[in-house]
């Protein structure tokens, strides 16, 4: 491992996040070599210096890799101060997961309204290939939306839009079903922006009933109960690696 700040070492060791990781810097609670270091961004070899929290020894954690089927009203965060439920509560009621690993941190986010995959991972090389806009990764959605699709308006979507200043585009977007008066649509994504499908449908006064992330490439939310979560295969999680060998 080469040498990187001390904060961002101690996330890619897994012990927290880059955040909380920087808050025990700062208070004094990290030794490097026997020494108390201050300086989140102070050169730390991860594999050869010797690192305490506490004056625990850290040692690597084992990489983990976890599905969520994220029903509908939960945030994707640690915590909320206003006491809202929160991916983290699904998370803590399944001790196997919290025997696994010391920390996990969501691949990417789903916002409170939406439901399907949830990636969890403490392997933050893994997580950040999955998110960088530039690995290109299909994100599969179906949406419920409040009208019938009519073939205007999906070349419409097609297009895309420009909101805010950002260009907002569908890769690809087909209609599954229809009913009298909504419809589902499988909607692919190769990037992602905050609330991407939210925004494009309402440039066309859409509304949108229901949003499931089904896949995120390889890696497919199948039959995995709602609010369950289960461990991804060897396979899966090197399917969509940037180096599949690892």
């Amino acid at each position: 491992m080469p040498r990187h700040g001390l904060a961002r070492v101690l996330s890619k060791l897994g012990v927290c996040s880059r955040t909380q990781a920087q808050a025990l810097v700062h208070a004094g609670r990290v030794r490097v070599n026997g020494y108390v270091v201050r300086d989140p961004e102070a050169p730390t070899d991860g594999e050869h210096d010797r690192i305490a929290v506490d004056d625990k020894e850290i040692v690597a954690s084992e990489k983990v890799y976890f599905a969520l089927n994220k029903p509908r009203g939960y945030l994707t965060t640690a915590s909320d101060e206003r006491g809202r439920k929160t991916v983290y509560d699904l998370l803590r009621a399944r001790a196997q997961i919290d025997a696994a690993a010391n920390w996990l941190a969501p691949v990417g986010r789903l916002d409170k309204a939406s439901e399907g995959l949830l990636l969890f991972s403490n392997d933050s090389v893994w997580a950040a290939h999955l998110t960088d806009p530039a690995s290109h990764l299909d994100k599969i959605y179906h949406v419920q939306i409040d009208t019938v699709a009519r073939p205007e308006l999906l070349a419409r979507l097609r297009d895309g839009i420009v909101d805010d200043g950002e260009m907002l585009a569908l890769k690809s977007v087909r209609e599954l079903r229809s009913g009298e008066k909504n419809s589902w649509l499988e909607i692919v994504l190769d990037e992602g922006r905050n609330r991407h499908i939210r925004r494009v449908l309402a440039a066309f006064d859409v509304g949108v009933l229901r949003l499931v992330r089904v896949a995120i490439g390889s890696i497919v939310l199948g039959d995995l109960a709602k609010g369950e979560v289960r461990a991804l295969t060897p396979a899966e999680w090197r399917g969509v690696s940037r180096d599949p060998t690892r």
